[in-house]
């Protein structure tokens, strides 16, 4: 009888240090997918602003020289 009961208490505590283990793996793959997120948020944010000055530079470059110089002494006689 002693023995069933400590096999009993064995197994309760190998059941509860296996859910402590799984809620830790739980816990490391939330912060990891936290982690992911933010870092490609700020991707997201790096490619959206790269776009933006490409295609800036698509417009210099394929307007009349003209217009852009035009927009220069614009740009420069503005007050600071």
């Amino acid at each position: 009888m002693l023995g069933t009961i400590a096999t009993l208490l064995i197994q309760a505590f190998g059941r509860r240090k296996a859910r402590i283990a799984v809620k830790a793996a739980n816990l490391d793959a939330q912060r990891s997918i936290a982690l992911l997120d933010s870092e490609n948020e700020r991707r997201t944010g790096q490619i959206d602003r790269l776009q933006e000055r490409i295609q800036v530079l698509e417009r210099i470059t394929t307007d009349p020289a003209e217009r852009t110089a035009r927009e220069i002494e614009a740009l420069r006689l503005q007050p600071n």
